[in-house]
């Protein structure tokens, strides 16, 4: 369980301030959806929680820890556009974040730590309906078929906080819904902390307990650069989403958590 808190958080380009004074507690276990126009600087926070871009002033806090200045394990991350290697098939996507963390530069697993961690992604792929398919590259699958993949290959490494940049944007309506009600299910099965940003603010209210709207207030042409968004509303939605795991998903529950996984020796 973690709680991320932003602190008077400013980012510039150069004259262009695309963010100002940004403070914002992310409680732990939280769904927090980030809304707000084009332009508006959704797309950055989110890279500044995930470690790819840095504030130009003002501090990100993770349980209390300054965040770390590179990308980290703690944190796992869902792109609109399939984020899943074209060369792996599916079993070697959801395995490959394992190995990488397990084996380092060597890329390979073998043993008894091969052959748990092929369990574990067999679980993942079982809760996110691909037990079938784990033997198919990405391009036999379906659009809402690799944004399941692309879910399970970030939950493989059990990340403290999940970062969706427009995961489902791409989806036709039917397949979208679907997949809200798996990422539903599976963020109350992990129990962690997701942010997402989105345009969409019917699936913002359908899956997030918090709305964060980011809005500039000021767009006169000659405020334009020096003035960035900020937080113009925040919303808690009503009623909060059940605490409880739904009965029939407890597949996930049986991976073990990154503490155990660390100290897994390797052969």
């Amino acid at each position: 369980m973690t709680t991320v808190v932003l602190e008077k958080i400013w980012k510039e380009y150069g004259d262009q301030v695309v963010l100002e004074n940004i403070d914002l507690t992310i409680e732990s276990g939280s769904f927090v959806a980030l809304v707000g126009p084009s332009g508006c600087g959704k797309t950055t926070l989110l890279k500044m929680l995930l470690g790819e871009e840095k504030p130009t002033s003002g501090s990100i806090l993770m349980d209390g820890t300054p965040l770390k200045p590179e990308p980290d394990w703690d944190r796992g991350v869902v792109f609109q556009r399939y984020s899943v290697f074209p060369h792996l098939t599916v079993l070697g996507n959801v395995l490959i974040g394992r190995e990488f963390e397990k084996a380092g530069f060597v890329g390979r697993l073998f043993g008894d730590n091969r052959k748990a961690a092929i369990e574990d992604a067999r679980a993942l792929l079982a809760a996110v309906g691909l037990s079938q398919h784990e033997n198919k590259y990405p391009a036999a699958l379906s659009g809402g078929m690799q944004q399941r993949l692309a879910l399970a290959q970030a939950l493989m490494r059990r990340p403290k906080v999940l970062l969706l940049d427009e995961p489902f944007g791409a989806l036709d309506p039917g397949i979208r819904s679907e997949v809200h009600a798996l990422m539903t299910e599976l963020w109350l099965e992990q129990g962690i902390t997701v942010v997402m940003v989105t345009h969409d603010l019917s699936e913002a209210f359908r899956l997030g307990t918090r709305v964060i709207a980011l809005e500039r207030r000021r767009n006169r042409p000659e405020e334009a650069e020096r003035y960035g968004s900020t937080i113009a509303h925040d919303i808690e939605v009503w009623p909060p989403k059940p605490n409880k795991k739904p009965s029939g998903s407890a597949v996930i529950s049986a991976l073990p958590p990154a503490s155990e996984l660390a100290a897994q020796p390797l052969n």
